[in-house]
């Protein structure tokens, strides 16, 4: 399996940084099955910090590997994924997710960011949003939480984008 990284500069030896980040799945290093999808983190990186190339660092991954790490799967968006990445938007119990190496579900992107935001303000119930959710075609996330996680990424190649 290949896994990519969108990134303004190259990653070979991808690290957890200790900061804390609101994202989806919380800290962690975060790729995508999907080469298209980087490709797009790689030019947003590059213009929120207005420096570096926008490349995509490319990563095989051995499966069998894969099959020794505590892995969290969200299939779908659906309520438990949604109540998942609001936490973790939200900086709401952070550490739950201390105790996968692995976190592998749908990307919440620019489409998806509304229907959360209305679920956040209360506007809608987590039912609502979820319906609003499945028909997009959401990419996926691979979000690498811990040192043995990682060592299952094989550094590739890098692709300026």
């Amino acid at each position: 399996m290949m896994l990519y990284h969108g990134s303004n500069i190259e990653i070979r030896d991808p690290k957890l940084l200790k900061i804390q980040r609101s994202l989806d799945f919380g800290k962690g290093f975060y790729t995508t099955s999907s080469f298209e999808q980087a490709e797009k983190w790689a030019k947003r990186t590059v213009l929120i910090r207005a420096s570096g190339k926008a490349v995509v660092s490319c990563y095989s991954v051995d499966e069998d590997a894969l099959s020794k790490l505590k892995i969290l799967r969200f299939s779908s968006p659906d309520s438990i994924w949604l109540d998942y990445v609001v936490k973790n938007r939200k900086n709401i119990n952070m550490n739950a997710a201390d105790e996968y190496d692995l976190i592998i579900g749908p990307v919440a992107n620019d489409q998806t960011f509304p229907t959360i935001l209305l679920y956040l303000d209360g506007y809608i119930d987590a039912a609502s949003a979820v319906k609003q959710l499945l028909p997009q075609k959401l990419k996926d996330q691979y979000t690498f939480k811990t040192e043995k996680a990682l060592s299952v990424l094989q550094f590739k190649e890098a692709k300026y984008v």
